[in-house]
């Protein structure tokens, strides 16, 4: 067993821990810190059942079970978010996900890959399509947040009917891109987290057991939606304690929580010289939560009731407008090397203290 996967299997212990906490009310802290470091090794083994999964069922249900389930846990965190009324809690985790994937996870792993390798590379005709691709979110984000500003006492339900057009439109381009890249142009995307020998929780060299991993699918699905619910309800006083804004919390903490497990298998795969897997990740799961989770959000919120809409703080827009311009920047030539990582990096940095030291 290696490092990565000693610490996920050794973090299970707070799953009873943070029920141990909730139930005999130990504080909104304890159950805060308990809950995030429980959902980190259940959505390890979401991942990795995710995959198992895919192996058994083929390439194309496969790599659909990927595309659905690949930030699972952060979408189950949002819906439960998103119930409890805190939707700015919300669009900062969005935000947060796809400035994370973009800055940190590709910076470290550019870093890191870089220092061991000197230069790296990876597809430039996927960079470029995920390039155009992140613009369109960016855009998608950016229209209704200017028809709020530059419309004078729009009411809420209008916005949220344009973010539902804008929404249903997300969705579309997002099963479009599944079939570019699973049937008409899968040659391009000969790289998988599947492929990757010996990165699961589990040892490789036999087919696995179907029902086995649906099993734990459902139950590790079940378990962090009742992480989520704890963490959601001791949110607020917790993050008061600590000295924290909801918005900080939202963009930084929050997206490394739900994605900790992905983050650290790009970084890793990185290290190994494979960088094509490494940029796959982290530029998949940002498109992912720009044109899935955050447009179902968006749906769901109109069905509950929610004032969950596209309309984003324009702080917000604006980090998210520089993760995507400078990822692009360092990622359009297909080559990578250590000193793109720090760029990358240190323009998380400067992102993350501003939203520290925003009120």
């Amino acid at each position: 067993m290696n490092l990565k996967n000693l610490i996920f299997t050794v973090l299970l212990v707070f799953v009873p821990i943070s029920v141990l906490a909730d139930a005999l009310h130990w504080g909104a802290l304890v159950i805060f810190i308990s809950a995030c470091l429980a959902i980190l090794p259940l959505a390890a083994w979401m991942g990795t059942a995710t995959e198992e999964i895919a192996i058994v069922t083929g390439p194309s249900i496969g790599g659909l079970l990927n595309a659905t389930f690949g930030n699972a846990t952060e979408l189950i965190i949002a819906l439960v978010a998103l119930k409890s009324g805190v939707v700015n809690v919300v669009k900062a985790s969005l935000t947060g996900s796809i400035i994370g994937n973009l800055l940190l996870v590709m910076g470290f792993s550019m870093l890191l890959g870089g220092l061991r390798h000197k230069e790296q590379s990876f597809e430039p005709t996927i960079a470029r399509i995920n390039a155009s691709t992140m613009n369109l979110a960016v855009v998608a984000m950016l229209l209704p947040t200017a028809v709020d500003y530059t419309s004078p006492g729009i009411d809420q339900l209008t916005l949220q009917k344009l973010s539902i057009v804008v929404a249903i439109a997300l969705i579309t381009v997002y099963l479009l891109t599944l079939l570019f890249s699973m049937k008409t142009h899968s040659y391009l995307y000969d790289v998988g987290i599947a492929e990757e020998e010996g990165e699961g929780l589990v040892p490789e060299g036999k087919k696995p057991n179907l029902l086995l991993w649906v099993g734990v699918l459902l139950v590790v699905t079940v378990l962090v939606a009742i992480e989520s619910e704890m963490l959601v309800g001791s949110l607020e006083e917790a993050t008061k304690q600590l000295g924290l804004t909801e918005l900080f919390t939202g963009i930084v903490l929050l997206p490394i929580i739900g994605n900790a497990a992905e983050h650290a298998t790009a970084v890793v795969v990185a290290v190994k010289n494979k960088m094509d897997l490494a940029v796959s990740v982290a530029m998949g799961s940002s498109l992912q939560i720009a044109l899935f989770v955050a447009p179902v959000l968006v749906i769901a919120g109109y069905f509950w009731g929610q004032p969950m809409d596209l309309d984003f703080n324009p702080f917000e827009l604006v980090s998210v407008a520089v993760a995507v311009f400078i990822a692009n920047s360092v990622s359009s030539d297909g080559r990578s090397n250590w000193l793109e990582g720090t760029l990358l990096l240190a323009t998380y940095v400067v992102i993350g203290a501003a939203f520290f030291f925003h009120p």
